[in-house]
């Protein structure tokens, strides 16, 4: 299980993280990303609309650890 963060401060909505993830993301009023389900998508599907956001506003965390799996501090 895995906590999704989005940082709205940086979200411009272009959609990648809704493209690939479409279970989890969903645009709210704003055109801007919202977590809808954490758990609606693989792990990898969210990991790579994460990836995939080009102003890198979200950040994806190991619910249970809390370590941090994107962006990886080693990589």
């Amino acid at each position: 299980m895995v906590r999704i963060e989005i940082d709205h401060g940086r979200c411009v909505g272009n959609a990648m993280c809704v493209a690939t993830a479409p279970r989890v993301f969903a645009h709210n009023e704003n055109r801007q990303s919202t977590v809808v389900d954490p758990d609606g998508d693989p792990e990898g599907a969210v990991l790579e609309a994460a990836g995939n956001c080009p102003v890198s506003a979200i950040r994806v965390v190991d619910a249970e650890t809390g370590r941090c799996l994107f962006p990886r501090a080693d990589g």
